[in-house]
Protein backbone atom coordinates (compact mmCIF):
# COMPACT_ATOMS: atom_id res chain seq x y z
CA UNK A 1 0.00 0.00 0.00
CA UNK A 2 1.33 3.62 -0.91
CA UNK A 3 2.53 5.61 2.02
CA UNK A 4 -0.05 8.23 0.96
CA UNK A 5 -3.19 5.62 1.20
CA UNK A 6 -1.43 4.60 4.31
CA UNK A 7 -1.79 8.06 5.95
CA UNK A 8 -5.52 8.22 4.69
CA UNK A 9 -6.52 5.26 6.48
CA UNK A 10 -4.98 6.90 9.79
CA UNK A 11 -6.46 9.83 9.38
CA UNK A 12 -10.09 8.50 8.59
CA UNK A 13 -9.52 6.39 12.33
CA UNK A 14 -8.58 8.91 14.33
CA UNK A 15 -10.82 11.63 12.93
CA UNK A 16 -13.44 11.02 15.80
CA UNK A 17 -11.09 12.18 18.15
CA UNK A 18 -9.31 15.22 16.47
CA UNK A 19 -12.28 16.45 14.83
CA UNK A 20 -15.09 14.91 17.88
CA UNK A 21 -17.64 14.15 14.96
CA UNK A 22 -19.50 10.55 14.87
CA UNK A 23 -19.36 9.05 11.93
CA UNK A 24 -16.79 11.16 9.98
CA UNK A 25 -19.39 14.08 10.07
CA UNK A 26 -16.60 16.43 9.86
CA UNK A 27 -18.82 19.07 10.30
CA UNK A 28 -22.04 17.92 12.26
CA UNK A 29 -25.16 20.19 11.85
CA UNK A 30 -25.30 21.01 15.68
CA UNK A 31 -22.08 22.49 15.30
CA UNK A 32 -20.74 23.60 12.24
CA UNK A 33 -17.51 24.17 11.46
CA UNK A 34 -15.00 25.94 14.09
CA UNK A 35 -14.13 28.73 11.37
CA UNK A 36 -17.39 30.12 10.29
CA UNK A 37 -19.96 28.50 13.61
CA UNK A 38 -20.17 30.57 16.96
CA UNK A 39 -21.31 33.84 15.18
CA UNK A 40 -24.42 34.22 17.21
CA UNK A 41 -26.50 33.37 20.30
CA UNK A 42 -28.64 30.00 18.78
CA UNK A 43 -25.05 29.14 17.02
CA UNK A 44 -22.87 28.96 20.62
CA UNK A 45 -26.39 27.39 21.93
CA UNK A 46 -27.10 24.46 19.74
CA UNK A 47 -23.23 23.56 20.07
CA UNK A 48 -23.44 23.61 24.23
CA UNK A 49 -26.66 21.69 24.08
CA UNK A 50 -24.87 18.90 22.35
CA UNK A 51 -22.86 18.87 25.93
CA UNK A 52 -26.03 17.56 27.28
CA UNK A 53 -26.17 14.60 24.85
CA UNK A 54 -26.51 11.38 27.10
CA UNK A 55 -24.00 9.59 25.42
CA UNK A 56 -21.20 11.72 27.06
CA UNK A 57 -22.49 10.28 30.64
CA UNK A 58 -23.01 6.66 29.86
CA UNK A 59 -21.12 5.64 33.05
CA UNK A 60 -23.81 7.52 34.82
CA UNK A 61 -27.03 5.88 33.05
CA UNK A 62 -28.90 3.14 33.63
CA UNK A 63 -26.58 1.52 36.18
CA UNK A 64 -23.76 1.91 33.97
CA UNK A 65 -20.88 0.81 36.54
CA UNK A 66 -23.01 -0.01 39.35
CA UNK A 67 -22.60 -3.27 37.28
CA UNK A 68 -19.31 -3.84 37.89
CA UNK A 69 -19.55 -3.65 41.48
CA UNK A 70 -20.31 -5.42 44.48
CA UNK A 71 -23.79 -4.11 44.63
CA UNK A 72 -24.98 -5.82 41.51
CA UNK A 73 -26.14 -9.74 40.95
CA UNK A 74 -26.93 -10.91 37.53
CA UNK A 75 -27.87 -14.45 38.40
CA UNK A 76 -24.71 -16.47 37.03
CA UNK A 77 -22.88 -14.10 35.08
CA UNK A 78 -20.52 -11.25 35.66
CA UNK A 79 -19.22 -8.38 33.28
CA UNK A 80 -15.48 -8.12 32.19
CA UNK A 81 -14.30 -5.54 35.23
CA UNK A 82 -15.37 -7.67 37.84
CA UNK A 83 -14.35 -10.98 36.14
CA UNK A 84 -10.97 -9.04 35.43
CA UNK A 85 -10.44 -9.46 32.08
CA UNK A 86 -10.81 -6.04 30.48
CA UNK A 87 -8.43 -5.59 27.56
CA UNK A 88 -7.90 -2.54 25.64
CA UNK A 89 -10.06 -3.67 22.85
CA UNK A 90 -13.13 -3.47 25.33
CA UNK A 91 -15.85 -1.66 24.14
CA UNK A 92 -16.30 0.23 27.26
CA UNK A 93 -12.92 1.34 27.05
CA UNK A 94 -12.73 1.91 23.89
CA UNK A 95 -16.32 3.58 23.10
CA UNK A 96 -15.74 5.82 26.58
CA UNK A 97 -12.45 7.13 25.35
CA UNK A 98 -13.78 8.37 21.94
CA UNK A 99 -16.75 9.59 23.53
CA UNK A 100 -15.13 11.58 26.28
CA UNK A 101 -12.81 12.95 23.78
CA UNK A 102 -15.22 14.30 21.43
CA UNK A 103 -16.78 16.27 24.12
CA UNK A 104 -13.44 17.45 24.79
CA UNK A 105 -12.72 18.45 20.97
CA UNK A 106 -16.63 20.24 21.52
CA UNK A 107 -15.75 22.14 24.44
CA UNK A 108 -12.57 23.26 22.98
CA UNK A 109 -14.17 24.57 19.79
CA UNK A 110 -16.97 26.45 21.90
CA UNK A 111 -14.08 28.10 23.65
CA UNK A 112 -11.33 28.88 20.71
CA UNK A 113 -14.33 29.85 18.28
CA UNK A 114 -16.52 32.10 20.69
CA UNK A 115 -14.85 35.43 19.52
CA UNK A 116 -16.83 35.38 16.42
CA UNK A 117 -19.58 36.23 18.35
CA UNK A 118 -18.27 39.31 19.71
CA UNK A 119 -20.37 42.30 18.91
CA UNK A 120 -23.50 39.97 18.13
CA UNK A 121 -23.76 38.22 22.08
CA UNK A 122 -23.24 40.71 25.10
CA UNK A 123 -20.44 39.84 27.41
CA UNK A 124 -22.05 38.36 30.25
CA UNK A 125 -23.92 35.83 27.92
CA UNK A 126 -20.73 35.38 26.39
CA UNK A 127 -19.22 34.76 29.84
CA UNK A 128 -22.01 32.15 30.52
CA UNK A 129 -21.31 30.24 27.45
CA UNK A 130 -17.61 30.34 28.70
CA UNK A 131 -18.84 28.39 31.88
CA UNK A 132 -20.40 26.06 30.37
CA UNK A 133 -18.27 24.94 27.91
CA UNK A 134 -15.81 25.31 30.33
CA UNK A 135 -17.54 22.93 32.98
CA UNK A 136 -18.10 20.12 30.61
CA UNK A 137 -14.47 20.32 29.74
CA UNK A 138 -13.15 20.09 33.46
CA UNK A 139 -15.41 17.12 33.67
CA UNK A 140 -14.83 15.26 30.90
CA UNK A 141 -11.04 15.47 31.69
CA UNK A 142 -12.04 14.45 35.47
CA UNK A 143 -13.11 11.39 33.80
CA UNK A 144 -10.09 10.68 31.83
CA UNK A 145 -7.48 11.11 34.65
CA UNK A 146 -9.55 8.99 37.11
CA UNK A 147 -9.80 6.33 35.00
CA UNK A 148 -6.76 6.33 32.50
CA UNK A 149 -4.59 8.49 34.86
CA UNK A 150 -1.93 10.50 32.79
CA UNK A 151 -3.81 10.90 28.89
CA UNK A 152 -3.16 13.35 26.12
CA UNK A 153 -4.52 16.66 27.19
CA UNK A 154 -5.00 19.60 24.87
CA UNK A 155 -7.19 22.81 24.56
CA UNK A 156 -6.83 23.99 20.74
CA UNK A 157 -7.89 22.25 17.52
CA UNK A 158 -5.52 19.73 16.38
CA UNK A 159 -4.27 18.60 12.87
CA UNK A 160 -3.54 14.97 12.00
CA UNK A 161 0.39 15.55 12.19
CA UNK A 162 0.42 17.16 15.91
CA UNK A 163 -2.42 14.20 16.92
CA UNK A 164 -0.24 11.63 15.69
CA UNK A 165 2.40 13.52 17.75
CA UNK A 166 0.35 13.41 21.37
CA UNK A 167 1.94 12.33 24.78
CA UNK A 168 0.63 11.60 27.50
CA UNK A 169 0.31 14.43 29.74
CA UNK A 170 0.75 13.84 33.66
CA UNK A 171 -2.29 13.87 35.43
CA UNK A 172 -1.35 16.29 38.22
CA UNK A 173 -1.14 19.42 35.61
CA UNK A 174 -4.29 18.14 33.75
CA UNK A 175 -5.98 18.81 37.43
CA UNK A 176 -5.15 21.99 37.68
CA UNK A 177 -6.22 22.78 34.39
CA UNK A 178 -9.54 21.12 35.50
CA UNK A 179 -9.96 22.89 38.37
CA UNK A 180 -9.46 26.52 36.62
CA UNK A 181 -12.34 25.33 34.04
CA UNK A 182 -14.28 24.93 37.08
CA UNK A 183 -13.38 27.92 38.52
CA UNK A 184 -14.22 29.91 34.98
CA UNK A 185 -17.35 27.97 35.62
CA UNK A 186 -18.33 29.03 38.80
CA UNK A 187 -17.27 32.21 37.81
CA UNK A 188 -19.37 32.64 35.09
CA UNK A 189 -22.26 30.87 35.48
CA UNK A 190 -25.70 32.07 37.44
CA UNK A 191 -26.76 30.38 40.96
CA UNK A 192 -29.99 29.88 39.27
CA UNK A 193 -31.70 30.30 35.47
CA UNK A 194 -35.47 30.51 34.53
CA UNK A 195 -38.40 28.49 34.29
CA UNK A 196 -37.12 27.13 31.11
CA UNK A 197 -33.41 26.49 31.71
CA UNK A 198 -33.71 24.64 34.84
CA UNK A 199 -31.74 21.73 33.45
CA UNK A 200 -28.45 23.83 32.51
CA UNK A 201 -25.34 23.91 34.54
CA UNK A 202 -25.48 26.52 37.23
CA UNK A 203 -22.77 27.59 39.57
CA UNK A 204 -23.52 25.65 42.04
CA UNK A 205 -23.31 22.21 39.81
CA UNK A 206 -19.62 23.38 39.13
CA UNK A 207 -18.57 23.65 42.40
CA UNK A 208 -20.09 20.71 43.13
CA UNK A 209 -18.41 18.46 40.39
CA UNK A 210 -15.33 20.41 41.44
CA UNK A 211 -15.41 18.59 44.37
CA UNK A 212 -15.88 15.16 43.15
CA UNK A 213 -13.21 15.25 41.13
CA UNK A 214 -10.84 16.87 43.93
CA UNK A 215 -12.50 12.98 46.13
CA UNK A 216 -11.34 11.16 42.93
CA UNK A 217 -7.52 12.89 43.07
CA UNK A 218 -8.14 12.77 47.36
CA UNK A 219 -7.46 16.25 47.10
CA UNK A 220 -9.28 16.96 50.41
CA UNK A 221 -8.34 20.61 51.19
CA UNK A 222 -9.97 21.50 47.62
CA UNK A 223 -12.87 18.93 48.46
CA UNK A 224 -13.71 20.44 51.56
CA UNK A 225 -13.59 23.92 49.98
CA UNK A 226 -15.54 23.47 47.06
CA UNK A 227 -18.18 21.50 49.02
CA UNK A 228 -18.90 23.96 51.98
CA UNK A 229 -18.98 26.91 48.72
CA UNK A 230 -21.94 24.69 47.12
CA UNK A 231 -23.18 24.53 51.08
CA UNK A 232 -23.05 28.39 51.27
CA UNK A 233 -25.31 29.15 48.57
CA UNK A 234 -28.15 28.10 50.18
CA UNK A 235 -30.42 26.89 47.26
CA UNK A 236 -29.94 23.32 47.38
CA UNK A 237 -31.58 20.91 50.30
CA UNK A 238 -32.63 17.39 50.94
CA UNK A 239 -35.84 16.39 49.59
CA UNK A 240 -37.85 15.00 52.63
CA UNK A 241 -38.90 11.63 51.67
CA UNK A 242 -36.01 9.37 50.50
CA UNK A 243 -37.90 7.19 48.44
CA UNK A 244 -40.06 9.46 46.62
CA UNK A 245 -37.12 11.12 45.41
CA UNK A 246 -35.88 9.08 43.06
CA UNK A 247 -39.31 8.51 41.42
CA UNK A 248 -39.70 9.55 37.84
CA UNK A 249 -42.82 11.47 38.97
CA UNK A 250 -40.03 13.88 41.50
CA UNK A 251 -38.91 16.67 39.04
CA UNK A 252 -36.74 19.27 39.83
CA UNK A 253 -36.09 19.01 43.18
CA UNK A 254 -34.31 20.89 45.49
CA UNK A 255 -31.76 18.23 45.98
CA UNK A 256 -31.13 18.20 42.87
CA UNK A 257 -27.82 19.66 41.50
CA UNK A 258 -27.32 18.44 37.87
CA UNK A 259 -29.63 16.17 36.13
CA UNK A 260 -29.95 14.99 32.21
CA UNK A 261 -33.69 14.95 31.33
CA UNK A 262 -35.02 12.35 29.92
CA UNK A 263 -39.32 12.37 29.36
CA UNK A 264 -41.70 10.49 26.99
CA UNK A 265 -42.50 13.42 25.72
CA UNK A 266 -38.93 13.71 24.03
CA UNK A 267 -38.25 10.38 23.14
CA UNK A 268 -36.22 9.70 25.65
CA UNK A 269 -36.68 6.82 27.89
CA UNK A 270 -35.29 3.34 28.90
CA UNK A 271 -36.58 0.09 29.33
CA UNK A 272 -36.87 -1.91 33.08
CA UNK A 273 -37.95 -5.33 31.87
CA UNK A 274 -34.65 -6.43 33.54
CA UNK A 275 -35.56 -4.54 37.18
CA UNK A 276 -39.02 -5.55 37.31
CA UNK A 277 -40.02 -8.52 39.15
CA UNK A 278 -41.62 -11.60 37.20
CA UNK A 279 -45.01 -11.60 38.79
CA UNK A 280 -45.38 -7.63 37.55
CA UNK A 281 -43.93 -8.81 34.06
CA UNK A 282 -40.59 -8.31 34.68
CA UNK A 283 -37.59 -10.28 34.15
CA UNK A 284 -35.58 -9.92 37.12
CA UNK A 285 -32.28 -10.57 35.35
CA UNK A 286 -30.37 -8.34 37.75
CA UNK A 287 -30.89 -7.75 41.42
CA UNK A 288 -29.28 -5.89 44.33
CA UNK A 289 -26.47 -7.89 45.77
CA UNK A 290 -26.50 -9.81 49.32
CA UNK A 291 -23.56 -7.79 50.12
CA UNK A 292 -25.28 -4.54 49.56
CA UNK A 293 -28.36 -5.88 51.71
CA UNK A 294 -25.89 -6.91 54.55
CA UNK A 295 -24.30 -3.68 54.56
CA UNK A 296 -27.32 -1.25 55.70
CA UNK A 297 -27.05 -1.26 59.44
CA UNK A 298 -29.59 -1.47 62.18
CA UNK A 299 -31.57 1.19 63.94
CA UNK A 300 -29.14 1.41 66.24
CA UNK A 301 -25.94 2.75 63.78
CA UNK A 302 -24.71 -0.30 64.38
CA UNK A 303 -23.49 -3.12 61.76
CA UNK A 304 -25.47 -6.21 61.64
CA UNK A 305 -23.07 -8.40 62.84
CA UNK A 306 -22.56 -6.27 66.04
CA UNK A 307 -26.18 -4.89 66.40
CA UNK A 308 -28.54 -7.21 69.03
CA UNK A 309 -31.24 -5.94 66.71
CA UNK A 310 -30.64 -8.08 64.13
CA UNK A 311 -32.39 -11.47 63.32
CA UNK A 312 -31.59 -13.00 60.57
CA UNK A 313 -34.55 -14.85 60.11
CA UNK A 314 -36.20 -11.29 59.79
CA UNK A 315 -33.78 -9.26 58.22
CA UNK A 316 -35.76 -6.27 56.90
CA UNK A 317 -36.62 -5.50 60.44
CA UNK A 318 -34.72 -2.75 62.69
CA UNK A 319 -32.91 -1.92 59.97
CA UNK A 320 -31.88 1.76 58.56
CA UNK A 321 -34.70 2.75 56.59
CA UNK A 322 -32.61 3.02 53.00
CA UNK A 323 -32.86 -0.59 53.34
CA UNK A 324 -36.07 -1.29 52.83
CA UNK A 325 -36.34 1.70 50.85
CA UNK A 326 -33.79 -0.07 48.26
CA UNK A 327 -34.28 -3.50 48.33
CA UNK A 328 -38.05 -4.90 48.34
CA UNK A 329 -39.31 -6.37 51.20
CA UNK A 330 -40.54 -9.93 51.47
CA UNK A 331 -44.48 -10.20 52.27
CA UNK A 332 -45.18 -5.95 51.48
CA UNK A 333 -46.99 -5.12 47.95
CA UNK A 334 -44.55 -3.93 45.24
CA UNK A 335 -45.80 -2.79 41.86
CA UNK A 336 -49.60 -4.20 42.48
CA UNK A 337 -48.60 -7.74 43.53
CA UNK A 338 -47.09 -9.31 47.20
CA UNK A 339 -43.77 -9.82 46.56
CA UNK A 340 -42.28 -13.21 48.55
CA UNK A 341 -39.80 -15.41 47.05
CA UNK A 342 -40.28 -18.14 49.42
CA UNK A 343 -40.69 -21.16 47.04
CA UNK A 344 -43.32 -22.73 49.74
CA UNK A 345 -44.89 -19.46 48.32
CA UNK A 346 -46.64 -20.28 45.03
CA UNK A 347 -49.68 -18.12 44.34
CA UNK A 348 -49.52 -14.75 46.01
CA UNK A 349 -52.08 -11.65 45.97
CA UNK A 350 -52.79 -9.43 43.20
CA UNK A 351 -53.74 -6.28 44.87
CA UNK A 352 -55.97 -4.83 42.15
CA UNK A 353 -58.47 -8.07 41.91
CA UNK A 354 -58.27 -9.41 45.22
CA UNK A 355 -57.28 -12.81 43.65
CA UNK A 356 -54.44 -15.16 43.97
CA UNK A 357 -52.34 -15.36 40.87
CA UNK A 358 -49.05 -17.60 40.23
CA UNK A 359 -46.13 -16.22 41.61
CA UNK A 360 -43.60 -16.22 39.14
CA UNK A 361 -41.08 -14.82 41.91
CA UNK A 362 -39.98 -17.57 43.73
CA UNK A 363 -38.07 -20.10 41.84
CA UNK A 364 -40.16 -23.18 42.78
CA UNK A 365 -42.46 -21.52 39.71
CA UNK A 366 -40.41 -20.10 37.78
CA UNK A 367 -36.93 -20.79 37.07
CA UNK A 368 -35.33 -17.55 36.56
CA UNK A 369 -36.97 -15.61 39.39
CA UNK A 370 -34.34 -13.50 41.42
CA UNK A 371 -31.50 -16.00 42.20
CA UNK A 372 -30.48 -14.34 45.49
CA UNK A 373 -34.54 -13.34 46.47
CA UNK A 374 -33.70 -9.82 45.85
CA UNK A 375 -35.17 -7.29 43.74
CA UNK A 376 -34.69 -3.43 43.04
CA UNK A 377 -37.50 -1.33 44.69
CA UNK A 378 -35.14 2.23 45.21
CA UNK A 379 -36.70 4.40 42.61
CA UNK A 380 -39.14 2.01 40.52
CA UNK A 381 -42.45 2.31 40.87
CA UNK A 382 -45.83 1.56 38.72
CA UNK A 383 -44.70 3.93 35.63
CA UNK A 384 -41.65 1.28 35.82
CA UNK A 385 -44.43 -1.73 35.11
CA UNK A 386 -47.29 -0.18 33.05
CA UNK A 387 -45.10 -0.50 29.73
CA UNK A 388 -41.98 -1.31 31.01
CA UNK A 389 -40.60 2.00 30.21
CA UNK A 390 -39.65 4.85 32.53
CA UNK A 391 -38.13 8.36 32.16
CA UNK A 392 -36.72 9.28 35.17
CA UNK A 393 -34.07 12.07 35.53
CA UNK A 394 -30.16 10.69 34.85
CA UNK A 395 -29.06 12.79 38.15
CA UNK A 396 -25.27 13.17 38.18
CA UNK A 397 -24.99 15.09 41.25
CA UNK A 398 -27.57 16.00 44.26
CA UNK A 399 -27.03 17.53 47.62
CA UNK A 400 -26.21 14.63 50.10
CA UNK A 401 -23.24 13.70 47.88
CA UNK A 402 -21.94 17.57 48.45
CA UNK A 403 -22.16 17.19 52.31
CA UNK A 404 -20.94 13.25 52.59
CA UNK A 405 -17.99 14.85 50.10
CA UNK A 406 -17.84 17.76 52.44
CA UNK A 407 -18.08 15.43 55.60
CA UNK A 408 -15.76 12.59 54.27
CA UNK A 409 -12.71 15.48 53.71
CA UNK A 410 -13.36 16.99 57.03
CA UNK A 411 -12.38 13.47 58.26
CA UNK A 412 -9.49 12.27 55.68
CA UNK A 413 -7.73 16.16 57.20
CA UNK A 414 -8.45 15.44 60.62
CA UNK A 415 -10.26 18.61 60.73
CA UNK A 416 -13.43 17.14 62.39
CA UNK A 417 -16.27 19.16 64.30
CA UNK A 418 -19.14 19.86 64.17
CA UNK A 419 -20.03 20.70 60.94
CA UNK A 420 -18.29 16.96 59.84
CA UNK A 421 -20.70 15.40 61.71
CA UNK A 422 -23.91 17.37 60.86
CA UNK A 423 -23.22 16.63 57.20
CA UNK A 424 -23.65 13.12 57.81
CA UNK A 425 -26.31 13.50 60.11
CA UNK A 426 -28.29 15.57 57.49
CA UNK A 427 -28.31 12.92 55.12
CA UNK A 428 -29.01 10.07 58.07
CA UNK A 429 -31.89 12.16 59.14
CA UNK A 430 -33.31 12.72 56.14
CA UNK A 431 -33.38 8.48 56.06
CA UNK A 432 -35.62 8.22 58.73
CA UNK A 433 -37.64 11.44 58.15
CA UNK A 434 -37.00 13.43 60.86
CA UNK A 435 -35.18 16.32 61.30
CA UNK A 436 -31.67 16.37 61.83
CA UNK A 437 -32.15 18.16 65.33
CA UNK A 438 -34.44 14.87 66.95
CA UNK A 439 -31.41 12.82 67.86
CA UNK A 440 -33.58 10.75 69.87
CA UNK A 441 -35.37 9.07 66.52
CA UNK A 442 -32.30 8.19 64.40
CA UNK A 443 -28.62 7.41 65.28
CA UNK A 444 -27.18 10.27 65.00
CA UNK A 445 -23.33 10.36 64.80
CA UNK A 446 -21.46 11.77 67.81
CA UNK A 447 -17.77 10.39 67.51
CA UNK A 448 -15.38 12.41 66.57
CA UNK A 449 -12.56 9.96 66.41
CA UNK A 450 -11.22 9.92 62.93
CA UNK A 451 -10.75 6.43 62.19
CA UNK A 452 -14.20 4.98 63.37
CA UNK A 453 -15.97 8.12 61.54
CA UNK A 454 -13.70 6.35 58.18
CA UNK A 455 -15.71 3.76 58.77
CA UNK A 456 -19.34 5.17 59.18
CA UNK A 457 -18.52 7.87 56.56
CA UNK A 458 -17.91 4.82 53.92
CA UNK A 459 -20.70 2.48 55.06
CA UNK A 460 -23.09 5.82 54.96
CA UNK A 461 -22.10 6.52 51.19
CA UNK A 462 -22.55 2.46 50.26
CA UNK A 463 -26.21 2.75 51.69
CA UNK A 464 -27.09 6.40 51.08
CA UNK A 465 -26.22 5.70 46.81
CA UNK A 466 -26.14 2.37 46.23
CA UNK A 467 -27.20 1.59 42.92
CA UNK A 468 -26.66 5.51 41.77
CA UNK A 469 -23.28 4.73 40.14
CA UNK A 470 -21.23 5.87 42.95
CA UNK A 471 -19.55 2.23 44.36
CA UNK A 472 -17.41 1.92 41.43
CA UNK A 473 -15.95 5.44 41.75
CA UNK A 474 -15.28 4.75 45.69
CA UNK A 475 -13.96 1.34 45.32
CA UNK A 476 -11.14 2.26 43.09
CA UNK A 477 -10.27 5.45 45.27
CA UNK A 478 -10.51 4.04 48.24
CA UNK A 479 -8.10 0.48 46.77
CA UNK A 480 -10.67 -1.84 47.93
CA UNK A 481 -12.40 -3.42 44.55
CA UNK A 482 -9.39 -6.18 45.12
CA UNK A 483 -11.45 -7.20 48.12
CA UNK A 484 -14.74 -6.03 47.19
CA UNK A 485 -14.16 -7.94 43.89
CA UNK A 486 -12.48 -10.69 44.35
CA UNK A 487 -15.24 -12.37 46.47
CA UNK A 488 -17.71 -14.65 44.96
CA UNK A 489 -21.24 -13.95 44.43
CA UNK A 490 -23.86 -15.89 46.45
CA UNK A 491 -27.26 -16.53 46.21
CA UNK A 492 -29.98 -19.47 47.35
CA UNK A 493 -29.40 -22.60 46.73
CA UNK A 494 -31.77 -24.94 44.46
CA UNK A 495 -35.06 -25.35 45.72
CA UNK A 496 -35.16 -28.71 46.61
CA UNK A 497 -31.86 -27.90 49.36
CA UNK A 498 -33.56 -24.60 50.39
CA UNK A 499 -36.64 -25.98 51.58
CA UNK A 500 -34.80 -29.33 52.87
CA UNK A 501 -31.56 -27.16 54.21
CA UNK A 502 -32.95 -23.37 55.35
CA UNK A 503 -36.67 -23.02 55.20
CA UNK A 504 -36.98 -26.49 56.78
CA UNK A 505 -34.72 -26.01 59.54
CA UNK A 506 -36.14 -22.71 60.34
CA UNK A 507 -33.35 -20.61 58.80
CA UNK A 508 -35.27 -18.77 55.90
CA UNK A 509 -34.75 -16.23 55.25
CA UNK A 510 -30.99 -15.76 55.85
CA UNK A 511 -28.96 -18.71 57.39
CA UNK A 512 -26.78 -16.85 59.04
CA UNK A 513 -24.93 -13.39 59.86
CA UNK A 514 -22.19 -12.72 57.79
CA UNK A 515 -19.47 -10.73 59.33
CA UNK A 516 -18.75 -7.62 58.43
CA UNK A 517 -14.80 -5.82 58.37
CA UNK A 518 -13.82 -2.82 58.81
CA UNK A 519 -14.74 -2.04 54.86
CA UNK A 520 -17.86 -2.86 55.27
CA UNK A 521 -17.66 -5.40 53.54
CA UNK A 522 -19.32 -8.92 54.53
CA UNK A 523 -18.09 -11.95 54.35
CA UNK A 524 -20.31 -15.39 54.10
CA UNK A 525 -17.77 -17.77 53.89
CA UNK A 526 -19.06 -20.04 57.11
CA UNK A 527 -22.72 -20.02 55.21
CA UNK A 528 -21.60 -21.61 52.03
CA UNK A 529 -19.16 -23.94 53.87
CA UNK A 530 -22.15 -25.07 56.05
CA UNK A 531 -23.95 -25.73 52.15
CA UNK A 532 -26.69 -22.95 53.62
CA UNK A 533 -26.18 -21.24 50.14
CA UNK A 534 -25.08 -21.52 46.62
CA UNK A 535 -21.70 -19.87 45.04
CA UNK A 536 -23.59 -18.39 41.79
CA UNK A 537 -20.20 -16.92 40.31
CA UNK A 538 -16.31 -15.86 41.54
CA UNK A 539 -15.68 -12.67 40.82
CA UNK A 540 -11.48 -11.91 39.90
CA UNK A 541 -10.70 -8.57 39.40
CA UNK A 542 -7.43 -7.41 38.93
CA UNK A 543 -5.31 -4.48 40.48
CA UNK A 544 -4.23 -2.99 36.96
CA UNK A 545 -8.12 -2.15 36.49
CA UNK A 546 -7.10 0.61 39.20
CA UNK A 547 -6.55 2.00 35.82
CA UNK A 548 -8.16 1.01 32.71
CA UNK A 549 -5.95 0.54 28.82
CA UNK A 550 -5.66 2.73 26.23
CA UNK A 551 -7.81 1.45 23.40
CA UNK A 552 -4.99 -0.28 21.56
CA UNK A 553 -5.61 1.26 18.35
CA UNK A 554 -4.85 4.76 19.58
CA UNK A 555 -1.59 2.77 20.48
CA UNK A 556 -0.98 1.59 17.30
CA UNK A 557 -2.07 4.61 15.35
CA UNK A 558 0.49 6.71 17.69
CA UNK A 559 3.73 5.39 18.87
CA UNK A 560 4.36 8.17 21.05
CA UNK A 561 1.61 7.22 23.79
CA UNK A 562 2.88 4.11 26.10
CA UNK A 563 0.05 2.02 27.36
CA UNK A 564 -0.96 1.54 31.32
CA UNK A 565 1.04 -1.36 33.52
CA UNK A 566 0.75 -4.80 32.48
CA UNK A 567 -1.94 -4.68 29.64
Amino acid sequence: MEMKNIKILISLLIATVITGCAELDLNPLSEGSSKTWYSNEKEIQLALNDLYRTYLWDLEINYGTERWTDNWTQRQSITEYPAGIITSEWSTVVDTWANTYKGIVRANNILNGIEHAAGNVSEDMMNQFRGEASFFRAALYSRLIFLWGDVPFYTTELNIDEAFQMKRTSKELILQSIYADYDVAINYLPVAYGKTNKQRITKGAAMALKARTALWMSDWETVRDAAKACMDLKVYSLYPNFSEYFLSSTKDAAETIFALPRSFELGESWYTKNFIPRTAGGSSVASPSWELFCSFPCKDGLPIDESPLYNPRKPFENRDPRCSATITEFGTTFLGYVYDPNPYTTTVLNINTGTNVKNKDTRSVDTYASYNGLVLKKGVDQDWADDLYMDADIIIMRYADVLLMYAEAKIELNDIDASTLDAINQVRARAYGVAVTATDKYPAVTTTDQSQLRKILRMERRVEFAWENRRFYDLVRWRIAEKALTKPIYGMLDVAALKSKVINANLWFFPGTPEIDDDGIPDFTAMYEAGLIKLLVQRNFNSRQYLWPIPSKEIKINPNLTQNPDY
